[in-house]
């Protein structure tokens, strides 16, 4: 890989490891420590991703304008602002605002990373996604680990901890513009080759693809909501579910040679990548509706484990195939959105359908919902074909 990726590589990692510190421990700071309810907590998570949403946006529409480096630099030092003031601040209603404030500068890196990784590599393929993540769920399977540690010392110093991997991740990024310069990479040169987006036939594509990414997000995410209180409601130790989702880092960055023949026999081959993945969820959901132990939650993870391993990163790498020249931070800032955007609607239509039809009957209902997931999985690019024939 390019020296750029692995300096992608490493920011990642040290940006979702900060990340890691707080979000496993929002909904238990907000519950425990700001005695507000549940509901209230829930309200607070979509604002959060909301935020997201639109930084996830703006992030893809910066990289384009103003490059990538700049895109970064701008959603990094409204992060380490805002972490200041959480710092400060981390009582209630300030800790709303600044949550929010920090899911909207984080928004605004993501669509940049990914974007910078196509671009540096594009005859990576799948590989250089796959590799930023990587660093994603290593970052996830330490943080929540090193929160951990933390947090028994004082819950305060949570706050300081991912500030401090923030401005360690701002010293990490002022090397890409280095790097971008030795490697002859420079966005807005992009950009004024690009122009307007005329062709919007690879527009439709990637919203088609989108509808099924936000699905697959939306049910996936029901690990951190709605699984997690079912595992309370069963007795089982918040230890033992903490520990699911180290198992789940460690089986995706460890259980890359296993899936590393089957990648390589259906290289380029994405939609087929993704029916195997969405295959693992169906049947990781399945194994869910009639779980009762640990043992058979720790079987669920670990297959839907392997199903996200096939999905998340093919995705992105779909949408840098998609993305006219000069439109790539746009492309990945649209794609980042909608998994932002199925990760904010996750937590309220699982909470409803459990409300409403209870547990088992919502495990089968999310079955349903992964299965409407095949179809913009398999027809995203209808809208090339029809051109194809056209011309």
């Amino acid at each position: 890989m390019p020296n750029t990726v692995w300096l992608l590589i490493i920011g990642m990692l040290v940006n979702t490891t900060g990340n890691s510190f707080l979000w496993p421990l929002n909904t238990i700071y907000l519950n425990e420590h700001l005695g507000q309810s549940l509901s209230i907590a829930g309200l607070v998570l979509m604002a959060n991703a909301a935020a997201g949403v639109v930084g996830n946006l703006l992030g893809g529409y910066l990289f384009d304008k103003i490059g990538g480096f700049k895109a970064i630099m701008i959603g990094i030092v409204i992060t380490i602002i805002g972490l200041i003031l959480l710092t400060i601040w981390h009582g209630w209603p300030h800790y709303v605002y600044f949550l929010t404030l920090i899911g909207f500068s984080g928004g605004i890196v993501f669509p940049s990373m990914y974007a910078m990784v196509g671009i540096a590599w594009p005859e990576g393929g799948r590989r250089g996604f796959n590799a930023i993540y990587l660093a994603q769920n290593l970052g996830v399977a330490v943080g929540p680990i090193l929160a951990g540690l933390i947090a028994t010392i004082s819950f305060d110093l949570i706050f300081g901890a991912n500030l401090i991997m923030y401005i360690i991740f701002f010293y990490i990024a002022l090397s890409y513009k280095k790097i971008k310069a030795s490697d002859t990479y420079v966005s807005t040169t992009m950009l004024s080759e690009g122009g307007p987006l005329k062709e919007r036939t690879q527009l439709f594509a990637l919203l088609i693809i989108g509808v099924g990414f936000m699905l697959a997000w939306l049910v996936y995410t029901q690990w951190t909501t709605t699984i997690s209180s079912y595992t309370q409601q069963l007795g089982i130790p918040l230890t033992q579910y903490s520990l699911l989702w180290t198992v789940n880092g460690l089986i995706i960055v460890f259980g890359q040679p296993i899936i590393a023949p089957i990648v390589r026999f259906l290289e380029g081959k994405y939609k087929s990548q993704m029916m195997i993945g969405l295959g693992f969820f169906v049947a990781s959901f399945i194994v869910v509706s009639f779980a009762g132990t640990f043992k058979m939650f720790l079987m669920a993870m670990i297959i839907i484990s392997f199903g996200e391993m096939f999905i998340f990163p093919v995705v992105p790498a779909i949408a840098s195939m998609l993305a006219p020249k000069g439109r790539d931070g746009y492309f990945q800032g649209i794609i980042n959105s909608f998994a932002t955007f199925g990760r904010m609607l996750g937590p309220v239509v699982g909470g409803v359908l459990a409300d409403t039809y209870g547990m088992q009957i919502m495990f089968i209902l999310l079955v349903f919902v992964l299965l409407l997931a095949v179809l913009p999985f398999l027809l995203y690019d209808l809208p090339l074909k029809k051109k194809e024939k056209i011309n």
